[in-house]
């Protein structure tokens, strides 16, 4: 039986509630360069005390060794193991979700991201210098105008945050077995778009025909003068969260992909800001509504990706000031983690266990005193999958009937 199949069958329904507070990217690295994380070298005396009351430990997001995606790392903190082709989502749809967009069975979307290249064509930068979203929109509509050269299929962009956009295709006879045109480094030019399977082929041909419109259009862009095409994908069929485990479930996330993962798993999304103060402001405002509260904050895996530690820890840091807050609500169940690791001297996801700290009235006091990578090793819970995250999570709330006569 699988784990998902019988946390579905042990659920109960009770009134306790659950908050599942995820940091983005928040594990770091202790290395000769670096010797404290960026948990470490924050301020955090909220977490610290919580820590001290709480059980610790790590969480693995796909497997041993493997970089998650952060979709693929959400959906295991919600109990799906992304190892499975089922849910093996791309992360197209679930940006295109996340931003509200009507798609239909056999759309294919893929995660856009702007970028920079010089007079070779070689990337300088993969995000555009992380240019403003009134700046991506502007952008946009140029390729959308280009575009409408391709009369066969029905192909156009869609606005997200900062430097980013969704590709949408519709048309018969399309696929989404197509491997991303994201290189995944600088110094060379964007990969032409190719099928993974031959059921792709004809996709392919035509993001390769759309890809060469838009670049056409924004070849004069300063910064905006390549799109990089990754996470094509469909409209997925999730076991939803609500049935499976008798949870009302309410997600406050301010970026699009995270809102689009939330949604795929039948989570009701809650518009809120994008800092924790904002969030903070919608969830009290709900707090009768939902048995479940995911609670996304995105700074720390932004500062982690540009390599910043001053900027990680100072996230952490607004984080902890608000727990007092989050706190007061009287959450049965509280745990703090984040959906994979993204270490300051590596700016990039990365394969390293992600810190966990899980706080109820049942939960096993360890000997840990402050949340952080060092104390997350020793802590009680020790180090496991992160799909297994969500039994713990019923668990300690009393959400789970006992297995076996």
């Amino acid at each position: 039986m699988r784990h998902l199949d019988l946390l579905s069958r042990l659920a109960q329904a009770n009134t306790t509630k659950i908050v599942l507070l995820v940091l983005d990217g928040v594990g770091d690295l202790a290395t000769p360069a670096q010797p404290l994380t960026a948990l470490q070298k924050a301020r955090t005396p909220h977490l610290d005390a919580l820590a001290a009351r709480s059980s610790l430990g790590r969480i693995v997001p796909v497997a041993t060794g493997i970089t998650p995606g952060s979709g693929p790392g959400h959906l295991a903190l919600f109990g799906y193991d992304p190892r499975e082709p089922q849910f093996d989502i791309g992360r197209g749809i679930l940006e295109a979700l996340g931003l509200g967009l009507d798609l239909h069975p056999g759309d294919v979307a893929a995660r856009g991201n702007f970028a920079t290249a010089n007079a070779q064509g070689e990337l300088t930068d993969r995000r555009a210098g992380r240019i403003p979203t009134a700046e991506c929109v502007r952008v946009c509509e140029k390729l959308n105008c280009a575009l409408e050269a391709i009369t066969d299929a029905n192909v156009r962009v869609v606005p997200g945050e900062a430097h980013r956009f969704v590709l949408l295709l519709s048309g018969e006879g399309l696929a989404a077995a197509i491997d991303d045109t994201d290189p995944q480094q600088l110094g060379v030019a964007p990969l032409a778009a190719r099928e993974t399977a031959p059921a792709g082929a004809q996709a392919a041909a035509l993001v390769r025909r759309a890809v060469a419109l838009m670049e056409g259009a924004i070849g004069d862009e300063p910064k905006a003068n390549r799109v990089l095409l990754r996470g094509f994908s469909r409209l997925p069929d999730l076991p939803q969260l609500p049935e499976l485990y008798k949870l009302r479930c309410g997600a406050f996330a301010g970026y699009p992909l995270y809102r689009g993962v939330a949604s795929a798993c039948g989570m009701e999304v809650v518009p809120c800001g994008k800092r924790l103060g904002e969030i903070l402001d919608r969830v009290e405002e709900r707090w009768p509504d939902f048995d479940l509260f995911f609670l996304h904050v995105k700074q720390t895996d932004q500062a982690g990706e540009d390599g910043n530690i001053d900027a990680k820890a100072a996230a952490i840091e607004e984080v902890d000031a608000l727990l007092p807050r989050l706190l007061a609500l009287g959450p049965d169940v509280v745990a703090v983690t984040g959906d994979h690791s993204t270490p300051a001297p590596m700016a990039a996801h990365s394969f390293h266990p992600v810190p966990l700290l899980m706080a109820s009235a049942v939960a096993f006091v360890d000997e840990t005193t402050a949340f952080d990578e060092h104390q997350a090793i020793r802590g009680h819970l020790g180090t496991f999958p992160s799909r297994e995250l969500m039994g713990l999570l019923l668990a300690h709330a009393g959400r789970l009937e006992k297995f076996g006569a």
